[in-house]
């Protein structure tokens, strides 16, 4: 138990020494509404207009907050891995390293922070839904499983992000590469249309990106009416097997970053 203790108070330490960074600089969060704002007014109102994409009995404005709120959350985390970078830079990840903490404390830490941010994000992209007239389920249920699973698909970009980080190891080939990488996991879900509409080849590759689960996931929690494509539970536990492997492979990798 007291091992089980000490990892937990390593872990949350992490967590919050990178929380405190998002408190010192809040504007970096409200720019970030700026996108799905522009996705929501103006995608969503064009595309509405259309009457053949599927929606499962929803308006199309509903259908996409969730996924634009997936959306939100990739963003966030997938360019979370420059911290690492920078954090070397600096000398602060040397420190890190050196200290008694399992490599599993330090990337669980940063994935819980990454988590918060979602969560900040989550929160500005309900208030502008709600603004919007989008039709949502406020219940405590519900709300407890977006918490949830906004949580654990930030934890799993930003350990990806990380794995990406320790294995390119400058800031320009992060960028990059991440950059590169950002639009095929959104274009490749169901964040703006329904997976029924995409080619065969389209939907293996949907049915492997952790987005397409994220986003089912909160439309079944999020919207009133709405039935899951592959079950609830089953969206969570591919997010929590997903999430596992990361942790594993990021804390193998976490070291190397320095070499």
């Amino acid at each position: 138990m007291t091992a089980i203790a000490n990892f937990l108070t390593q872990m949350l330490a992490i967590a919050e020494a990178e929380v405190r960074k998002l408190r010192h600089d809040p504007v970096d969060l409200f720019t970030r509404i700026v996108q799905p704002a522009l996705w929501l007014l103006i995608f969503g109102q064009v595309f509405a207009r259309l009457r053949g994409i599927p929606t499962g009995g929803v308006s199309y404005r509903d259908f996409l907050a969730p996924g634009i709120l997936a959306q939100s959350v990739l963003f966030i985390a997938i360019f979370y891995g420059i911290s690492t970078i920078w954090e070397r830079d600096l000398g602060i990840l040397a420190m890190y390293l050196v200290s008694p903490a399992p490599r599993s404390a330090l990337v669980l830490g940063k994935s819980l922070a990454a988590g918060v941010r979602g969560l900040a994000q989550a929160l500005m992209v309900y208030v502008l839904a709600v603004l919007l007239g989008i039709h949502l389920v406020l219940s405590i249920l519900s709300l407890a499983g977006v918490v949830v699973m906004i949580v654990l698909s930030a934890a799993i970009f930003a350990c990806f992000s990380m794995i990406i980080a320790c294995l390119v190891k400058t800031r320009e080939r992060f960028m990059g590469i991440s950059q590169v990488l950002t639009m095929p996991l959104f274009f490749a879900s169901s964040a703006i249309y329904p997976i029924a509409l995409m080619p065969e080849w389209l939907r293996h590759v949907a049915d492997l990106n952790p987005l397409t689960y994220q986003v089912d996931a909160l439309r079944t929690l999020m919207l009133p009416g709405f039935h899951s494509d592959s079950g609830l539970l089953r969206d969570f536990a591919v997010q929590a097997g997903i999430f596992t492997i990361l942790v594993l492979l990021a804390g193998r990798l976490y070291q190397t970053i320095l070499e």
